[in-house]
C-alpha cells in the first residue's frame, strides 16, 4: 500500500516537474541554454590559456 502511494507522488512530481519545465514561462531560458554549445569559444579559450 505505502509503495503505491510512493510511485503515485513521485509520478505526479515527475509530470508536475515535466510540465514545468517545459512551460512557456521557460522558453527565452531554455533557448539560451539551447544557444550555449554553439556559443563562440574564443572568450572561454582566452581564460582557459590564462589558468596554465
Amino acid at each position: 500500500m505505502i509503495q503505491g502511494l510512493i510511485t503515485a507522488v513521485l509520478l505526479i512530481a515527475f509530470i508536475g516537474g515535466t510540465l514545468w519545465l517545459w512551460s512557456s514561462k521557460r522558453k527565452a531560458s531554455l533557448d539560451a541554454a539551447a544557444r550555449l554549445p554553439l556559443h563562440d569559444e574564443s572568450t572561454s579559450s582566452s581564460r582557459s590559456q590564462d589558468k596554465h
